[in-house]
């Protein structure tokens, strides 16, 4: 199995810098995989007491089951993962806020050949990072993935994300997270935050939200931020080239325009 080595933070210390409201309601972070949910994770810690963490387990499929206590309405948690749309998961997480973060499948790509090279991730791919492989080959193993070892990015986007579309699940774009991250001064970054913490996922907007966020978001508490990933062999570019684009048009076509990028 993958192992992912990520440094500690110390967010929850900073958490008990700050009064909370408990949760009435169990909330999921969701997320396709590699589309910031470290980012929407931390964010989130520093708004839900400490208590109410649910720290047993980055929720998946396979642990699914073992870590239902994370959506008991009794006992209200906030909890997190990469969760694929089934009928199982729809029954117990039936009475729980569910937050879906997606990405620009473009821009997934980049991010997830920049992870998969990385020295915090150690699996199956240890042998791509000895450079003999170009960038353009890496990028087409992570559209078409690799045979009994990455699945492809349409397994992926299917099951992780188009899958909850048009369910009680919020789909939450990270480039809109991103953004309104960016400009915290700005009123609509307000209205943006007020209404995801407060109409999406059910909490109290506190008046210092900002500095929660802003906390919460400093690219220093994610171990997956590009800055802090290292040891990469490959220059990833920071766009993908324009026939890796039409890759993904033709690997996933109408993704972009169904997430609401085109």
């Amino acid at each position: 199995m993958p192992r992912i080595n990520l440094k500690a933070d110390n967010l929850n210390e900073i958490n008990k810098t700050f009064a909370h409201t408990p949760l009435e309601e169990p909330i999921f972070l969701n997320s396709i995989p590699k589309s910031g949910s470290h980012l929407m994770r931390n964010i989130m810690r520093l708004f839900v007491p400490l208590e109410q963490h649910y720290k047993n387990s980055f929720i998946q499929y396979a642990s699914m089951k073992a870590d239902k206590a994370a959506w008991n309405p009794a006992k209200p948690t906030l909890s997190w993962g990469h969760l694929f749309f089934s009928d199982d998961g729809s029954i117990l997480l039936h009475k729980t806020r569910k937050l879906l973060l997606v990405r620009d499948p473009y821009d997934w790509v980049l991010a997830r050949a920049r992870f998969f090279m990385s020295d915090e991730f150690e699996g199956n791919l240890d042998h791509l990072k000895t450079g003999h492989v170009t960038v353009e080959e890496l990028l087409n193993m992570m559209i078409f993935g690799i045979h009994r070892k990455v699945p492809m990015m349409a397994e992926i986007y299917l099951h992780n994300g188009v899958a909850w579309m048009g369910t009680d699940a919020h789909i939450l774009r990270f480039e809109d997270l991103l953004h309104h991250v960016k400009n915290l001064d700005d009123d609509a970054a307000e209205d943006f935050f007020r209404d995801l913490i407060t109409d999406k996922l059910g909490i109290p907007l506190p008046d210092d939200w900002r500095e929660r966020v802003r906390e919460g978001s400093d690219r220093k508490h994610s171990g997956t931020a590009r800055e802090n990933l290292t040891n990469t062999k490959l220059d990833i570019p920071g766009e993908l080239p324009d026939i890796q684009k039409k890759l993904v048009d033709f690997a996933l076509p109408g993704i972009r325009d169904l997430m609401g990028y085109k």
